[in-house]
């Protein structure tokens, strides 16, 4: 069986979460979601729990990760288990999708130089910082890396996610 992980926290983009969540577990996925905390809300009030902590985590055990975006990535990346998940997984060459603020947890990890991205439009100076190609596109692939910029993107952003996991 194919699994997910999700990464996120307080304030997530609702539907940056729960729309990759319901899609790969529509394709047969075993989907597990990390984070600091046990319950966390999203922006717009839905609640989300963990069903695995963080320090259980093994990249080994994953096919993707996915980082939605929202407030949760500016609390989340300053969490060593978080970039050290997101690290992994680009070490190990390993799908990563990470839409709107989610890129700041990757920046964070070390792993955005040279990389062609998108985020949310207020994302693109700190990417271009952290070394990034910046493309303000609905979607952006580079290699094993998939980034998006909102919840409007969601359908190229999942399109995408399957092409590399589907």
């Amino acid at each position: 069986m194919k699994r997910a992980l999700i990464i996120s926290g307080e304030g997530f983009e609702d539907l940056e979460l729960f729309v990759p969540y319901f899609r790969l577990l529509e394709e047969g996925f075993k989907v597990d979601i990390a984070s600091p905390m046990e319950k966390f809300k999203g922006k717009h009030g839905y609640e989300a729990s963990s069903t695995i902590s963080l320090d259980s985590v093994n990249p080994d055990d994953y096919d993707i990760l996915v980082v939605p975006g929202g407030k949760a990535p500016a609390s989340i990346r300053n969490d060593k288990r978080v970039t050290g998940i997101a690290k992994a997984f680009f070490d190990k060459d390993k799908p990563v999708a990470s839409i709107c603020h989610g890129p700041q947890v990757l920046i964070k990890a070390g792993v955005m130089k040279g990389r062609k991205s998108t985020s949310y439009r207020s994302g693109g100076k700190e990417l271009k910082e952290a070394g990034a190609k910046y493309e303000d596109r609905e979607v952006v692939v580079d290699g094993n890396l998939i980034t998006s910029r909102q919840p409007s993107d969601l359908p190229a952003f999942m399109r995408e996610i399957m092409k590399k996991v589907g």
